[in-house]
């Protein structure tokens, strides 16, 4: 906590880095900011004004500009008071609207979750700091104090706000190059999450750090000495790594505390790239560098700009010391990152350097079309912020950077979404492995593509980068929404021919009408939904079909009646009603029973269907059923037909289903995790001949394996 906090300390503090600021707008901002806020306290009771204060100073410690830091201060009188944001323009203007805009919560809308009312807050802010980055470096000063005074809100809440910060916040800190920022919310989150562990990793790591003081400074001493000697310009300092740092590798590792042996270690910072792999020679001449501890983050940076060489060397008396080496500059952009180099033009635009902060979110945004829902942008940018990653290569030797976990369809499509779409195989380091190899650091990756070739659904339980997932479902909802099309014109041909009507109507006014009577607005939208079986062809067809006079009509229902029972014959009864099972679907021609259910007349199935012991009963009343099929009576039945899941097959079946006059009246088709589809008919057939003869015509199509009733 700072010992003064006041306007004037605010606007010294900004003075001393920048001269020329506008400390008038800064004035009216703080001013504008107290009388917004003057009823409102704080958890713990102090002034609300303190916190956007306390903002500012952050920003002002982050060396930003006047906008952002009166965007700062003025960040929640949009949200918590009466102030509009047409009020914050006429004032302030619209840049500053612009950035107190995108940090003000939606809460006038109502959404059905508190966490979708979270993604999509998120989503707004992070879709204007893919314009103005400002945005969100507000926003984390606003997230740092708010966790640095967590302690004044409810458990639960804490819990809560810790959990989002270190699962949101702190990656994101580290990949826009914040490292002092990440580690200090990543330590609070800790702090909040696990209590008791905090706690006792703060006292061993206090307690280690007293043990080795006086090592660290012998150390210390005998690297300034030999710096020196060699002529080598270099600042030795001690560090000590961050708390939920030494916890992750704990975990991951599965080691105890007293089994990290680089708790402590050393920081060398020098001026030049040159110098830097000097010292790295010196240090290794020194002392034995442990094979697999040395990484060269400045010939290949981090996404985030991170420069740096880590190595670590059996020191004196055997004890392990890692040792970071890097220029002054080198470490300004590791701590400050995106901050580091900001230029500050018209509405926050960055210089190209700088804009590579931001290149994986603004590639994000531009596919965010695709996810409509934001839970689904938030996973997106979660999956984009993995601090672990690989290094591999193109065959021209470029160096791409890679989440762990990534296989050859990620690289694809992370070079370009066709190469993604087109891939069939892949060479690592010139040869062939299967396309859910996971990349290893150092891979040559080659990618084998084909023209004629599309994404499998199968691919979607391996690739990792969000990049990859959201173009292979959009290609998929593509393909299947074009088969749906097809599949759902062919069905509703097939309808209007069995009632003796023109295929003019499909693209008559007519159709467009009774599509807008059930709800959907154009006639594609239409073939979809009966394509994928949300609305029967029969449902259509049905209502295109002319009004007849209230006579005639109840003449057609009497005939309808007639014509289903017309062929059924149940010995020894007559005039009774009966209804057929849907779990056997028996149709004329099949091996039948009934039994006799009081209130329900007689239930018909085959003698085969695996369900009859269980629905009679053992007292139930058995009866023979003889079923003949006249004119064009028809009856419903249930076909399974198991496929290789390939685009066209869906469509193939469907259009050999109408080749044979049989309408389908539903169809569910689902795709299994071993590649292959899962297609359920249900469709009007006159008699077991018929459906004996379509089952041979599937069974010889490419592409079918099983069919089974």
């Amino acid at each position: 906590m700072r010992e003064t906090l006041s306007l004037k300390g605010l606007l010294e503090k900004i003075s001393a880095y920048n001269p020329e600021a506008d400390l008038e707008i800064l004035k009216r901002a703080y001013h504008f900011s107290r009388e917004a806020h003057c009823s409102q306290k704080r958890s713990e009771g102090s002034p609300y004004i303190k916190h956007p204060l306390e903002v500012a100073y952050i920003l002002a410690d982050m060396k930003m500009d006047v906008p952002s830091i009166s965007a700062g201060l003025l960040h929640d009188t949009v949200e918590d008071t009466i102030v509009t944001i047409e009020d914050t323009k006429a004032i302030f203007g619209e840049e500053i609207a612009f950035i107190v805009n995108s940090l003000t919560k939606l809460s006038k809308v109502e959404f059905r979750t508190k966490k979708e009312a979270q993604a999509e807050n998120f989503r707004r802010m992070l879709l204007a700091m893919s314009e103005d980055v400002r945005v969100i470096l507000i926003k984390f000063a606003d997230r740092l104090h708010n966790m640095r005074t967590l302690q004044h809100l409810p458990e639960a809440k804490q819990q809560r706000i810790a959990a989002e910060t270190l699962e949101i916040y702190a990656p994101i800190a580290n990949r826009l190059g914040m490292g002092w920022l990440r580690t200090e919310l990543e330590d609070l989150s800790f702090k909040y999450l696990m209590p008791d562990l905090y706690e006792e990793l703060v006292r061993k790591v206090a307690k280690r750090k007293e043990e080795q003081e006086g090592y660290i400074r012998e150390v210390t001493q005998l690297v300034k000495r030999k710096l020196k000697e060699e002529g080598l310009p270099g600042k030795v300092s001690g560090r000590v790594k961050h708390y939920y740092g030494i916890y992750q590798k704990m975990l991951k590792q599965r080691i105890t505390f007293e089994e990290i042996h680089d708790v402590l270690g050393l920081r060398i910072t020098t001026d030049t790239k040159s110098n830097c792999y000097a010292i790295l020679g010196l240090i290794h001449s020194l002392w034995t560098p442990i094979p697999g501890k040395f990484k060269d983050y400045i010939g290949v940076p981090k996404s985030n700009m991170y420069q740096s060489l880590h190595t670590t060397v059996i020191g004196p008396k055997g004890e392990r010391v890692e040792f970071q080496i890097r220029t002054e500059e080198m470490h300004r952009i590791a701590e400050e990152g995106i901050a580091s180099h900001w230029k500050y033009k018209e509405r926050g635009v960055i210089d190209e350097k700088s804009s590579k902060y931001i290149s994986w979110l603004r590639d994000i945004v531009q596919v965010q079309k695709d996810m409509p829902d934001a839970l689904d942008f938030l996973e997106a940018v979660k999956g984009e912020v993995v601090p672990e990653v690989v290094y591999v290569f193109t065959p021209k030797g470029e160096i791409k950077e890679m989440p762990i976990g990534s296989t050859p369809v990620d690289f694809a499509y992370g070079i370009h979404t066709q190469v993604g779409h087109k891939c069939v195989g892949a060479k690592i380091n010139g040869k062939i492995v299967p396309l859910k190899y996971k990349l290893k650091n150092g891979d040559t990756i080659e990618i084998i593509t084909s023209p004629s070739h599309g994404p499998s659904r199968d691919w979607l339980k391996f690739v990792v980068t969000q990049r990859a997932k959201n173009r292979i479902k959009q290609w998929i909802k593509t393909e299947e929404r074009a088969q749906s099309v097809e599949l759902g014109i062919k069905l509703l041909e097939t309808e209007l021919r069995r009632h003796n009507m023109s295929n003019a109507l499909m693209k008559s006014d007519d159709i467009l009408t009774v599509a807008k009577a059930l709800g959907i607005n154009s006639l594609e939208e239409l073939f979809v939904a009966v394509g994928f079986g949300k609305l029967s062809p029969h449902q259509v067809v049905n209502r295109l079909m002319p009004e007849k006079p209230a006579e005639e009509a109840e003449v057609v229902k009497v005939r309808k009646r007639e014509k289903e029972q017309k062929g059924i014959s149940i010995k020894g009864i007559d005039n009774i009603l009966y209804h057929t099972g849907k779990c056997c679907y028996p149709i004329p021609g099949d091996n039948l029973v009934g039994f006799v259910t009081i209130g329900k007349g007689v239930t018909i199935h085959r003698r085969d269907c695996p369900n009859l012991g269980r629905l009679a009963g053992e007292d139930a009343r058995l009866v023979d059923v003889e079923w003949q099929s006249y004119g064009d009576a028809t009856a419903n039945t249930k076909l399974f037909v198991e496929t290789i899941d390939k685009p066209g097959v869906l469509a193939n079946l469907s259009a050999l289903i109408s080749s044979l006059n049989i309408n389908i009246n539903h169809l569910e088709a689902i795709s299994t995790q071993d590649k292959r589809g899962h297609i359920t008919f249900i469709m009007e057939v006159k008699d077991i001949s018929q459906l004996k003869t379509l089952i041979q015509k599937i069974n010889q199509m490419e592409g079918v394996l099983r069919v089974k009733r």
